[in-house]
């Protein structure tokens, strides 16, 4: 590991209404932007003095990755800002997709750890934005909003959601680059996951030396998988409500901002789905709304202004639907990518078939689909409940913005919050509780009649000790 240099002039403690000082060029926690670019957009008294500042108080490891992100350059009803390489512009009935490019913001990640103080070995992961001669003003500006959504959402200690990363500190570089500091709670993304999923689909349906020849062993690893996604499902979408409720837009959900502890399926029962990636964030406060948009968020008000949303409480309407739409893209990834083999169905040829092909007709879709033997159980995941997956996609992706549900009524959807436990049986969770410490069970059980389902699980085991400890668990419910 090696010790940054440098010193970043204590401004975190300094945080008042806006980011600009007197000086031409300000300063926060590291982010400098000019006067003109953009304006004071939230006092942020939060935890602010808890963000590390300095420099000196982290090491850098080794380089892990890189991206970049992809820039709208025409209106959308359907398509997002990020995670498409491809650009189209022909009519879907009575809206137009957008064209997308690529942008020339390309994002750094380093590991890394704290070096001294309360949080000194805790790992981290650095997110760095190139300075202003490589990345010009628009990297600037994503890094500010990216740290000025992480601090508005933990500005209570009290009420930090885990299903969003956390941000620990930041600091400037020499040359200007932004360095932001986040906890590593894992280096996987969703996108990783279905990738990794996909090949072994491929793997165990085509032959190899891996194939499986017992079908009970397929079955019980597609139960496995259904019960994994659905899990990344409920916690991508408690941070996407818990991010509405404090007035916060993502604007950049997809496969790559959702950060995995885990992609180990059999680990499914301490599985922390977390959202990244808030560069694209929009504070969508009713004082804020009537404001003028800067550069990250005028695209997304120009397609509230083409779909009729104009006064304040529309466009934040506007806003949080347009946030489930995506949210609804990546169900679609994830019932069908994990599920089919490598090849078979990726983010590009998914969203053209439910948007182009059957115009966000999901009945259709599902028709379609049935009739590819490839993409079967797919199908069987989003049938289960009686359908309740297709049910629940058709509904974040209803045409009309209106008719959109929240997050909040996604996460009780009966698809996310009852078909995970109703798919599995009593040996399912015989064997998840036999092969996971039974503490880490009990921390993710959910409501109480999941406790009362495992303890009659663990009445047919029979452990004495871990009924006492989830009967205690019933009594402090």
């Amino acid at each position: 590991m090696m010790l940054v240099g440098g010193a970043v002039a204590d401004c975190l403690s300094k945080c008042g209404a806006s980011f600009v000082t007197k000086s031409s060029l300000s300063s926060f926690c590291g982010i400098r932007l000019r006067q003109k670019t953009i304006r004071p957009r939230r006092v942020v008294k939060l935890c602010v003095a808890n963000l590390i500042s300095n420099s000196d108080s982290f090491e850098v490891g080794r380089l892990i990755g890189s991206y970049g992100f992809m820039n709208v350059t025409s209106y959308s009803g359907l398509q997002s800002r990020m995670g498409m390489d491809y650009a189209v512009s022909e009519d879907i009935g009575s809206f137009k997709v957008q064209d997308i490019g690529e942008g020339n913001v390309t994002i750094r990640l380093y590991e890394g750890r704290v070096a001294q103080g309360p949080l000194r070995g805790t790992r981290v992961i650095f997110k760095v934005y190139p300075g202003q001669q490589v990345g010009g003003i628009e990297a600037d500006m994503m890094a500010a909003n990216e740290l000025n959504a992480h601090a508005s959402l933990q500005s209570s200690p009290r009420d930090v959601c885990p299903h969003i990363q956390a941000l620990l500190g930041g600091f400037e570089t020499k040359t200007r680059e932004q360095w932001l500091a986040f906890r590593d709670n894992g280096k996987y993304s969703a996108a990783d996951y279905a990738k990794i999923t996909s090949e072994k689909m491929a793997k165990l349906i085509a032959g190899g030396e891996q194939r499986l020849w017992n079908p009970f062993e397929l079955d019980q690893i597609i139960k496995c998988r259904r019960y994994f996604v659905i899990r990344l499902l409920h916690g991508v979408m408690r941070g996407l409500s818990y991010m509405h409720d404090n007035d916060r837009l993502h604007q950049s959900l997809g496969p790559a901002s959702v950060v995995l502890n885990t992609v180990v399926e059999k680990d499914a029962l301490y599985l922390v789905p977390q959202l990244r990636d808030l560069a694209f964030s929009v504070d969508i406060r009713y004082s804020q709304l009537e404001d003028r948009p800067n550069i990250l968020s005028e695209g997304l008000w120009r397609r509230a202004s083409v779909a009729g949303a104009s006064s304040p409480l529309e466009k934040r309407a506007f806003g949080i639907a347009d946030d489930i739409y995506e949210a609804g893209l990546l169900f679609a990834y994830l019932a069908f990518v994990p599920f089919s083999q490598a090849g078979v169905m990726d983010s590009i040829s998914l969203r053209r078939l439910l948007e182009n092909t059957f115009q966000l007709d999901l009945q259709a879709a599902r028709e379609y689909c049935s009739a590819d033997d490839r993409l079967l159980e797919a199908v069987k995941f989003l049938d289960l409940g009686d359908g309740a997956g297709w049910e629940l996609l058709q509904a974040m992706l209803n045409r009309d913005y209106r008719g959109r549900p929240i997050a909040e009524a996604v996460v009780n959807h009966r698809f996310l919050s009852g078909i995970a436990n109703a798919s599995f049986e009593i040996d399912d969770y015989i064997r998840l509780l036999q092969h996971w410490p039974l503490g880490v069970a009990l921390l993710n059980l959910n409501s109480t009649a999941t406790s009362q389902y495992i303890f009659d699980v663990l009445e047919v085991v029979g452990d004495p000790i871990s009924r006492g400890l989830i009967t205690g668990h019933l009594t402090f419910l």
